[in-house]
Order: C-alpha cells, then sequence, then structure tokens
C-alpha cells in the first residue's frame, strides 16, 4: 500500500476531520471494489467532504503533493469507473447530500453530487414534480456520478438522459478553483456549456458538486404491458410502431430469452407471458389522465406480431411485471463475474446485432453465455457474459463484441461510461482528431493529470 506524508494526512484530517480520512483496510474495502466485483483497487486514504468548500480544500493539498484523484459518488459504476487502480486517493461525494427547495415555477432545483435518485424522486415528489432518468439503482447511485457517466435508464425514450436534465453545476477543478453557475436559466447563450462538458467526462475534468437540474411533472397515471415475442424481429419492429403510435409512451424496455429464464428462476416466479418466447418488451405509458385504452389500442395495432401480452394497471401488477426487468442485473451477479458491455445499435441493425452476438462470443469462447437485456426504445442492449462456472470469460470477448458494434455502427458504451475497461477501444468510435480534441480539455482542466487518470483516455502511444 501507498503511503502518503503524513503531513499531507494531517491536512486531510484538519479539513474533513479524522473521522471523514479513512485509512483502514477495512473501513476503506467498500469503496476500492466497484458493484461487479471485477475492479478492485487500494486506496491510502478515503475522504469524505461536507460540502463544496471542504472537496476545493482537499483538491488544493492534493495538487500541491501532486497526489492523484479518483471521485466517487455511489461507485455503483460498472466498468471501473470509480476504483483507485493505481492508489489513488479517494474523495467521495456521499455527505453532499443536501437537496435545496424545489424552484415549482421553474420545475427546477438544487442537489447536491451525492443525493441518491431515490432522495432526489422522494424530494421532488413533495411537490408533485419527478427526474426524468431512473434507474433500477436508484438507492445507490447518486446525482454526481449519474452526471458523469451522462447515465440513460428506462425514460430516455421520453426525457432524453442525464446531460438533457442538467441546467447547472458547480464542480471543482483540478487546481481547487470552484467554477459554479447555478441560476438555471432555459436560455442562457453566454459561452461554453460547462455542464454539458462535464456530463460523460467520468471525473476527468472536475469533481461535479451541486447541479441544478430540471424537473417534470409526475404522471401518476400509469399502465404496463409485457409482451411476447417469437423473435427479435418482430419485438423491434414492434418497438417502432409504438414510438409511432403511443403518445404516452414512458419506458420500453427488452429481455431476451437466457436473461429472462435467468431471472424467473432467481425471483421464484414462473414468466407471466409466452415462456417459449424469445423476447419480451415491457412498455409503459404514463399521462395525467388513464392511458390504458391508448396503450390497449396500440397493441391491438400490433396485429400478429405479439404472442402473448400480460397487462399491469395497478401498482402491484405493474410491479409485478417490471421486477423481470430490474433484477435483472442482481440475477446475473449470482452466477459469477461477467463482462458487462454497454452498447447501442441503430434500430435497422439491432436484430441482426442480438441475432448474431452470441456466435460473435462463441468464436472467442465456446463455453462462454451471453445474457442480454435493454433499452429497447433507444437500442441500448446490455451484453453480460458470463464464463463457465461463474468464471469471468476470455478477455478477447471484449475486444470481439465491440469490434462487431462498431461495424455495425453502434457505439461501445451507451450510458455505463469508458471507464477502465473500454478505453482502450475508444478509438472505435471517435477519431483520432476527437482523441486529440478530448485530450487537449484534458490538459487544459487538468494540465498535471490528477483527476481520474486511469479513465476513458487511452494512454497516447510514444
Amino acid at each position: 500500500m501507498r503511503e502518503l506524508d503524513q503531513s499531507v494526512i494531517r491536512e486531510f484530517e484538519r479539513i474533513v476531520g479524522a473521522n471523514h480520512a479513512l485509512q483502514e483496510p477495512d473501513l476503506t474495502a467498500s469503496y476500492t471494489t466497484d458493484w461487479t466485483g471485477r475492479f478492485e483497487g487500494q486506496s491510502p486514504v478515503v475522504l469524505r467532504p461536507a460540502d463544496t468548500a471542504q472537496v476545493a480544500e482537499l483538491v488544493k493539498v492534493a495538487a500541491a503533493a501532486e497526489i492523484s484523484i479518483v471521485p466517487q459518488g455511489g461507485n455503483t459504476g460498472l466498468v471501473g469507473g470509480s476504483v483507485p487502480l493505481n492508489q489513488e486517493i479517494i474523495i467521495s461525494t456521499l455527505r453532499l447530500n443536501q437537496c435545496e427547495p424545489i424552484d415549482v415555477l421553474a420545475q427546477q432545483v438544487t442537489v447536491g453530487a451525492g443525493v441518491t435518485l431515490a432522495a432526489l424522486q422522494s424530494h421532488a415528489s413533495q411537490r408533485e414534480l419527478d427526474m426524468g432518468v431512473d434507474l433500477a439503482a436508484r438507492d445507490s447511485c447518486t446525482v454526481g456520478g449519474m452526471i458523469a457517466t451522462n447515465a440513460g435508464g428506462i425514460n430516455v425514450v421520453r426525457y432524453g438522459a442525464m446531460r438533457d436534465q442538467i441546467l447547472g453545476v458547480e464542480a471543482v477543478l483540478s487546481d481547487g478553483s470552484i467554477i459554479s453557475h447555478l441560476e438555471g436559466l432555459e436560455k442562457d447563450n453566454t459561452g461554453y456549456s460547462l455542464p454539458g462538458l462535464l456530463a460523460g467526462s467520468e471525473g476527468t475534468l472536475g469533481i461535479i458538486t451541486k447541479a441544478r437540474l430540471r424537473l417534470h411533472p409526475r404522471l401518476e397515471e400509469r399502465c404496463s404491458a409485457m409482451i411476447a415475442f417469437n423473435n427479435v424481429d418482430d419485438a423491434v419492429a414492434a418497438t417502432a410502431q409504438l414510438r409511432r403510435t403511443l403518445p404516452s409512451l414512458h419506458a420500453v424496455e427488452v429481455i431476451f430469452a437466457e436473461a429472462m429464464h435467468l431471472v424467473s428462476q432467481h425471483i421464484g416466479s414462473s414468466i407471466p407471458v409466452g415462456h417459449d418466447a424469445h423476447a419480451w418488451v415491457i412498455v409503459e405509458v404514463a399521462a395525467s389522465i388513464d392511458p390504458t385504452e391508448e396503450l390497449a389500442k396500440a397493441i391491438d395495432g400490433l396485429g400478429s406480431l405479439p404472442v402473448e401480452v400480460a397487462v399491469g394497471m395497478d401498482t402491484g401488477t405493474r410491479a409485478n411485471l417490471w421486477q423481470y426487468r430490474e433484477k435483472i442485473t442482481e440475477a446475473i451477479s449470482t452466477q459469477g463475474t461477467p463482462h458487462k458491455l454497454d452498447v447501442t445499435i441503430g434500430a435497422s441493425r439491432l436484430a441482426e446485432f442480438v441475432n448474431r452476438v452470441p456466435q460473435v462470443i462463441s468464436e472467442v469462447d465456446r463455453s462462454a453465455t451471453a445474457l442480454m437485456f435493454g433499452h429497447l426504445g433507444d437500442g441500448n442492449v446490455h451484453v453480460n457474459i458470463l464464463g463457465p462456472a461463474g468464471a469471468e470469460p476470455d478477455e478477447g470477448v471484449d475486444e470481439a463484441v465491440l469490434l462487431y458494434v462498431a461495424k455495425l455502427g453502434g457505439s461501445i458504451s451507451a450510458e455505463h461510461g469508458i471507464g477502465s475497461a473500454k478505453r482502450e477501444f475508444l478509438h472505435l468510435n471517435r477519431s483520432s482528431s476527437e482523441l486529440a480534441a478530448f485530450r487537449a480539455i484534458k490538459k487544459a482542466l487538468d494540465p498535471n493529470g490528477i483527476l481520474n487518470p486511469n479513465v476513458l483516455l487511452p494512454p497516447e502511444s510514444p
């Protein structure tokens, strides 16, 4: 374990208090391993500041001592983006968990980076408003981490990803200086959009401490349906039609056969419809008035494409359908340590990808198993690859799948970020000119490269 100079440790303790400068391995362990268990590191100290001013002081001390920093929120990432792989110090934002009063007229709120999504949703609901992004990890993931990875989730088809929710940001740069622009003006053309720049930057440009977020009217009237299909092509065609015909469309999720059977076994409940189907689509509509009839009409319009349909109109039956989607990641984790490839494919090539990718994987590792699900409304497929008996698959499967994604014109990262897992593959989606621009931005805002140095940008060739 790397040892820091005791004078530096004392400075850190002076800023946050000794109780919030964690050094013992049993206290730091939960901060140094990612959610998948695949990425594990070590850190000499985990620092837990209480406000932006403390974050700024910590960064100034670290910068003066030439110590690298890994910013961390809920540590729910899946690509090694918040793990100290080379014994960096961790600055955790979990104590930055204040929710300011909601601006009802503007439908906006300012919150700390450590506020969990569930806490934000609860806070907004008190004024009959809602957050546009929703994730299964809502109880643990934090606003700062969601911005840093430009998280998407299940409602992108209606509201867009995290970048679309941000109206202002406060952050600490690599020299300890603070940028703050939290007015929340819908129109503000005064130069560069720093919130847009920090969204998706994975902590490499600054440490987000607060955000001004757009909220949306809370739509209490909801109806969900699980639709079974014989094949992927029918599921994709049906989704395209539903997007055209359902004004109240709120989410379109898909579960493919191997993942559906696994999650069904995991929760101890039989598949609601189409046990022998190959794809199940969960559709949710939401509106201020009951959208059930609208959904029923749209499903009728699908003709012979569906095999069978189950509808959930009340909270209990809707939750029963949604558990098959929300507990998939949990179910997969019980089987071992998967490689998680979060990709986006254009609608015209989506069925081709889902049908072909198991063979692509098998050509590299015959014993590997692919479990797939995702956000069908925006083309985002989560490809989870397990090796035999829960072991990790051959490392070559990642490259094979991502090369295939790029060949089809897709993105190698839809919403989890690049992290350390995919940075060597970033060139598949970004040209050399784009990577040069990325590095120039990084150099300008973090000239000494101390902020999250192991993620996003691949090392430059000698």
